[in-house]
């Protein structure tokens, strides 16, 4: 099938944010008396919900106090509003994306209000519009298939006339859950865990708008057959 639609997850793929998310959690959950470093936050919780990763953070440190996840999420938006860059390239592929004509959008397993934040803070928001989808807006988080079906809804899109761009295992599930064929998005390594989940392997953003264009013109499957 012809590419009809994009949809990009957020942190990690269009805004570098998934660093300053694993040290403000790592910050908290000392606090609790957990020493975890950032590193480890990323490795163990990236791609989660708060609600995926609440019972292996209370395995750890017992129940969580009441307030714990609103002052993590306070801390965390504080944290994202002076810090959150994009991800080296994002503005620019999505301006090529849109000058292919080729819809697109984003869905995460992110708040929308923390979007709205990173998006600012990143410099997208004009670009980005009103065209995202968060967990918060009724969806089952990743690796649910849900949150990429109503991008292709919202989209007026078939599930095989997508492409998704992942950086997370998570959200790599969600995809192929979704019946969507999907760009592993490793910048950092060497990008096998993606790529043994059913993703097709990108390093750099640059990379995409070349392979929508071909996807547009003669299908998803060839587009993803014919990388370099």
């Amino acid at each position: 099938m012809r590419l009809r639609l994009v949809v990009f997850d957020c942190d990690g793929v269009l805004v570098d944010s998934e660093h300053i998310a694993a040290r403000v959690t790592a910050e908290c959950l000392a606090e609790l008396g957990w020493d975890i470093t950032p590193r480890d936050c990323m490795a163990l919780f990236t791609g989660m919900t708060m609600e995926t990763a609440r019972p292996l953070i209370e395995a750890r440190v017992g129940t969580l106090p009441p307030s714990w996840l609103k002052r993590l999420s306070a801390r965390s938006a504080e944290a994202h509003r002076t810090e959150t860059t994009p991800i080296p390239g994002a503005p620019d592929m999505l301006r090529a994306v849109n000058a292919l004509g080729l819809p697109w959008r984003v869905a995460s397993n992110s708040r929308r209000p923390s979007m709205e934040v990173k998006f600012l803070s990143a410099g997208l928001t004009e670009l980005v519009g009103d065209r995202f989808h968060s967990v918060t807006d009724g969806h089952r988080g990743k690796p649910e298939p849900d949150l990429y079906l109503a991008a292709a809804a919202a989209g007026g899109a078939n599930p095989g006339e997508c492409l998704v761009v992942e950086d997370s295992l998570t959200g790599v599930l969600a995809a192929r859950a979704a019946g969507m064929a999907c760009l592993g998005f490793a910048p950092h390594d060497d990008g096998a865990v993606l790529c043994e989940a059913g993703a097709y392997l990108v390093r750099d953003l640059a990379e995409l708008p070349p392979i929508f264009a071909t996807a547009v013109r003669h299908g998803v499957a060839h587009a993803l057959e014919a990388r370099p």
